[in-house]
């Protein structure tokens, strides 16, 4: 059984340390001495996350905090926006204060080396250039919690997008393949979820919806799969965690997934999409 917490609460980083503590046995499993960490939030442009489009920086510290009592030393939040100036994005989000408190580095991942890599047994994505900070570091993927176009989810599979070149190689008509695909190569080993304040109706021009939830676990499927629960999707409806599932990247089956803190049906809410 895939572990996913979830926590409602009023203070972000409080919630998110919450979360986090209620899957730490999970977690610290896959913290690697060796490797850095890199800290993935969702810039697709620098809207400020009131609007349901963007990360919470709050949540982002909350993950930073947590590593901190893990021992974790070295983090990287790293983005790579699809619709505007990256550190532009990090300054209306207000992440480049949270960095500048904690001592954190600051990347823009449209600015990293590249390296070509070959996603195995592809459905769709056959070769793809991926940020190098992305393939060296453990990474945690801590999207926004809202509905998406195309996807009809944009969780924390989707969020790796960011760490591509270029993300329009991805929307050639085979996007849920594509996702999948970008899966097993840039697996998140940690999701969170945030879930402060959500979006529905559209990814980048939605209407928020405050939800005051984080979701976090260490199966990305399973984390995207109660993500999508929460907002009145069914996970099984969404095709690029069909997909995942299918490549053994973890499971989107909500009778495979014990789900600690808030049950679902306590939190859910049918999502405008």
């Amino acid at each position: 059984m895939s572990v996913v917490a979830i926590v409602k609460g009023a203070n972000p980083v409080e919630t998110t340390v919450k979360a986090l503590e209620l899957i730490g046995s999970e977690v610290d499993r896959v913290l690697s001495a060796k490797k850095p960490v890199l800290i993935k939030p969702n810039y697709i442009n620098s809207s400020p996350p009131s609007t349901g489009i963007t990360t919470d920086a709050r949540v982002v510290e909350g993950v930073i905090t947590f590593l901190k009592t893990r021992g974790v030393d070295e983090i990287v939040v790293g983005e790579g926006s699809g619709w505007a100036d990256t550190l532009r994005a990090f300054t209306v989000a207000g992440i480049d204060a949270v960095a500048e408190r904690w001592g954190v580095k600051l990347v823009d991942l449209n600015k990293d080396a590249f390296v070509t890599v070959n996603p195995p047994e592809p459905l769709s994505l056959t070769r793809v250039r991926v940020a190098k900070t992305a393939m060296e570091t453990t990474i945690i993927s801590v999207p926004k919690l809202k509905i998406h176009g195309s996807a009809t989810v944009t969780l924390s599979l989707k969020n790796m997008m960011g760490a591509l070149a270029s993300k329009g190689i991805m929307h050639n008509g085979r996007l849920s393949r594509n996702i999948a695909d970008l899966a097993s190569i840039l697996t998140p080993h940690v999701a969170v979820i945030d879930g402060i304040i959500a979006g529905e109706g559209h990814e980048t021009r939605g209407s928020p919806v405050a939800m005051n939830l984080v979701i976090a676990g260490t199966d990305p499927v399973a984390t995207d799969a109660v993500g999508s629960a929460v907002m009145g999707v069914p996970p099984k409806s969404v095709r690029h965690l069909r997909f995942a599932e299918d490549k053994g990247l973890g499971t989107c089956d909500l009778e495979k997934i014990t789900v600690l803190g808030e049950p679902i049906e306590a939190v859910k809410r049918r999502f405008h999409r």
